[in-house]
């Protein structure tokens, strides 16, 4: 099948995909007392039957063709005006045309079908073998009724299929983005992790206080690095339909996890204070990991975006219910538009130079939250700005 065909197939799919176009062709052939009627499809060279009502046995059925020559749509799609005749034997302009003789009509009605673009779609179209008193405002009008009743389903459809084939080609595209996202993500984790070997070995070495320093940059940096390679493959996982996999135990050192999470972020802001209070006095089932992943996110982010000079809270408890951990930073109030956007992927709000990320950190966060059965609250105010995880101590409590 050419691609011409193809698309003159999909346009007599178009109609019959139509509920109405049976029950339109019906009514007219019982309003007028014609015997056969259809929508046809008509280019500057072709004339297709789209959909038929036969009653006169005229022969023709959806899919087949009359030379467009010899028909009077030929004349309708280049004027884009009706054409209707009562009894071709008594009318002045057909009386001597060549379609009625060759295809033996007395009566004959035409209506084009105009698409909502301007575009000539075809005609709705009637014809008998014998006269019909078919050349009056309210058959004309009504035959306009339903070329526009038609129209606006063919609109309708080929809106819906358009979209159709842009949202595959827009899951596709995403697909891909995501496929290449998690490989480059994982790619990247053996030479980050390389570096932050070197610079730890470097650190253990008796050296200039220059190049130590430049030693704790380049560790501090793939430290930074791979959290944003974790928060870009846990985002691609989570849109490929894998969502954020946990890996829980019943009694994972909590506070020794957050204690080693707080010391590496000392390191990287040695002038921020960071006060941490731990009241633990239930195990709690969580993957440390994951609750490590989320914590460095939060406790990062009161670091980045709070006052210079103040402290960072940490506040950690758990009973035989909850687990509850408070990040509180001191700073300016998160405006309500931002609040909305939190925890969506990409919000970033307003950052200062040198604050810029991917803005994946505390959809992340929560996306953990929530594979443990939890949330992450924020509450921000003038003076503070805390954000809360909850989540039950045991697996499956909510």
């Amino acid at each position: 099948m050419s691609v011409l065909e193809a698309n003159f197939q999909a346009d007599i799919d178009a109609v019959n995909g139509i509920e109405a176009v049976q029950s339109i062709l019906e009514v007219v052939t019982r309003t007028t007392g014609m015997g056969f009627s259809a929508v046809a499809r008509v280019t500057p060279d072709r004339w297709i039957t789209c959909a038929v009502r036969d009653e006169v046995d005229f022969g023709l059925k959806p899919g087949d063709e009359l030379v467009i020559e010899t028909t009077i749509c030929h004349e309708i799609r280049q004027n884009h005006q009706p054409v209707v005749i009562d009894h071709v034997a008594a009318d002045e302009v057909y009386a001597n045309h060549h379609t009625p003789a060759m295809y033996g009509l007395q009566s004959y009605i035409s209506v084009p079908i105009m698409l909502k673009d301007g575009r000539f779609f075809g005609t709705l179209c009637a014809i008998d073998p014998k006269p019909a008193k078919i050349n009056n405002p309210e058959t004309i009008g009504m035959f306009k009724l339903f070329a526009d009743l038609i129209a606006f389903y063919l609109d309708a459809a080929e809106q819906v299929a358009r979209s159709q084939a842009r949202l595959r080609e827009e899951q596709e595209t995403a697909e891909l983005r995501e496929q290449f996202i998690a490989i480059l993500g994982h790619d990247l984790r053996n030479p980050v992790a390389a570096i932050s070997n070197v610079a730890q070995l470097l650190l253990r070495m008796p050296l200039e206080d220059r190049v130590k320093r430049l030693a704790t940059i380049a560790q501090d940096s793939t430290y930074r690095i791979k959290g944003l390679i974790d928060n870009i493959l846990d985002f691609a996982s989570g849109r490929l339909g894998g969502g954020i996999s946990l890996s829980r135990k019943n009694s994972e050192p909590v506070e020794d996890i957050l204690n080693h999470v707080i010391a590496e972020l000392r390191l990287i802001w040695p002038e921020r204070v960071i006060e941490a209070k731990f009241n633990i006095t239930e195990a709690v089932n969580c993957d440390g990991t994951r609750i490590a992943q989320l914590f460095s996110n939060l406790l990062s982010n009161a670091l980045t975006h709070g006052q210079k000079g103040t402290q960072v809270n940490v506040d950690v408890f758990s009973d035989g219910e909850d687990f509850k951990l408070c990040v509180t930073n001191s700073g300016k109030k998160i405006p309500d538009i931002a609040m909305e956007h939190l925890f969506k992927p990409f919000a970033r709000g307003s950052v200062a130079p040198g604050q810029q990320g991917l803005g994946l950190g505390l959809f992340i966060s929560a996306e953990i939250a929530r594979a443990h059965g939890g949330t992450i609250e924020v509450s921000s105010s003038d003076v503070k700005t805390c954000f809360t995880l909850q989540m039950p101590v045991k697996y499956g409590l909510v």
